[in-house]
């Protein structure tokens, strides 16, 4: 018996959902009965790629989604069934495009120099009617919504099971809140190793949007919804521990800490930092992989007067108007991702992106702690993010460290995915631009 269908049936499982992550974020699975989990376990559940974004073609054979025994949850609101994130193979071989092998690459990579990234999300959505078109309560009407306890209380029968099933799972969730924008949320929980991390935000995902259709609500982490809202973050908290079996003092401790450093991190941290502000603007083609993304950077204020989100690449210390903030002494947060980031692609480009800081000893130069929204550096300090999804992908082409780090073959199938997704939604015609020009 494998170890999954012995996990199956210790948990009473009837059934599993063997699921992976396409290169869009969106979770493909086929629902497997306990009698057919050990040949599962074993060979995989088989799929057609085509069907899924991944950069195949019809002609390709069945791609094998192997599950990942150490992955498996039982659903909260449906106990009888396991979802266990699966990796996938093409020939008998590991496919480079398959975004969960990516992160576990970079974390090999990273436990070979002696680290592991710890990291921590916050994943904003908004509840909207089930249709959809707008948010779902139509009290949620204040100028300044964020922690209003009234909303918040009014979405108790979605939020109160939420943080039940989070608790059950063993995640450690510790609050949940009414966001900036009206009808959006957070609900915040421990950080752990990158790749629990990256499950569980998949996971996560998939929880909110099934709980909110069962309150006749939709659940979306689009970036940005509504021009004159917040939009949703996914702010990242990262930091880097000394790996097992590191030599010497350095296993299980915080390596991003140092009481003598600035701000009391160490020059570990800072080399990390200054590989995020180098490679940035590439970054976004992951970290902000939409055509949407780029209505949440360096927008116009929203109606509770601040946007949240960077305009530029810089950093800060305990300041929410830059991309990357320092708010304590044990950890970075890169305010750059928004709600449609892939949860493991955004944890393998950033980890990409800190370990080449390190390797090439970058200095991110002198920090900036003024009101970035209300008096902005210029860009010769403060360079601009990329202005839509074509110049991100533009920067990731030409970024030859960061695919290096990657791997070719998982950027180009990435970058020849979303180039076509640019080119087909920036062709499209929207009734506002039709009404605006009609009489020219």
């Amino acid at each position: 018996m494998t170890d999954l269908a012995r996990q199956a049936r210790e948990l009473q499982l009837k059934f599993l959902l063997i699921s992976f992550t396409d290169l869009f974020g969106i979770q493909r699975a086929k629902l497997v009965p306990a009698a057919a989990i050990p040949a599962m376990a074993r060979d995989g559940a088989g799929f057609a790629g085509f069907a899924a974004w991944l950069d195949l073609s019809p002609a390709d054979g069945d791609v094998m989604a192997i599950p990942d025994p150490a992955s498996l949850t039982p659903l909260p609101w449906q106990p009888e069934v396991g979802w266990v994130a699966a990796e996938l193979v093409l020939a008998g071989t590991p496919m480079a495009q398959c975004p969960r092998r990516l992160l576990r690459r970079q974390l090999e990579r990273a436990e070979a120099l002696g680290f592991e990234l710890r990291s921590g999300v916050e994943a904003e959505f908004f509840l909207l009617g089930a249709d959809g078109g707008g948010i779902a309560d139509p009290a949620d009407h204040q100028e300044k919504p964020c922690y209003d306890q009234l909303a918040l209380m009014r979405r108790y029968g979605l939020i109160g099971p939420l943080l039940e099933a989070m608790e059950q799972l063993g995640w450690g969730p510790y609050q949940a809140d009414h966001e900036d924008a009206n009808g959006q949320f957070e609900v915040n929980w421990t950080f752990a190793h990158a790749l629990t991390t990256a499950d569980r935000h998949a996971f996560f995902k998939v929880m909110v949007k099934t709980l909110a259709e069962q309150e006749g609500l939709k659940a979306s982490f689009m970036a940005k919804p509504f021009a004159e809202r917040t939009g949703n973050g996914c702010h990242t908290h990262l930091s880097l521990w000394g790996a097992a079996g590191t030599a010497g003092t350095g296993a299980g401790t915080n390596l991003f800490h140092d009481p003598a450093g600035e701000l009391g991190l160490s020059a570990l941290a800072y080399q990390f930092l200054a590989g995020l502000l180098e490679h940035a603007p590439a970054l976004c083609a992951l970290t902000n992989p939409t055509v949407n993304s780029y209505r949440r950077l360096a927008a116009p204020p929203t109606t509770s007067g601040a946007t949240w989100s960077p305009a530029g690449i810089s950093y800060c210390g305990n300041n929410r108007t830059h991309m990357l903030r320092i708010p304590d002494d044990q950890r970075l947060e890169l305010r750059l991702p928004d709600g449609s980031a892939h949860p493991y692609l955004l944890q393998a480009a950033i980890l990409a992106a800190g370990l080449d800081g390190i390797e090439r000893q970058l200095e991110p130069g002198p920090r900036h702690d003024n009101d970035n929204y209300a008096a902005p550096l210029g860009p010769e300090i403060c360079p601009r993010l990329p202005a839509d999804l074509g110049e991100a992908l533009d920067a990731f082409a030409a970024d030859t460290r960061l695919r290096q780090g990657l791997g070719e073959e998982f950027c180009q199938a990435y970058e020849h995915l979303r180039r076509r997704q640019w080119q087909r939604e920036r062709g499209d015609i929207s009734d506002a631009e039709r009404l605006a020009c009609l009489d020219c």
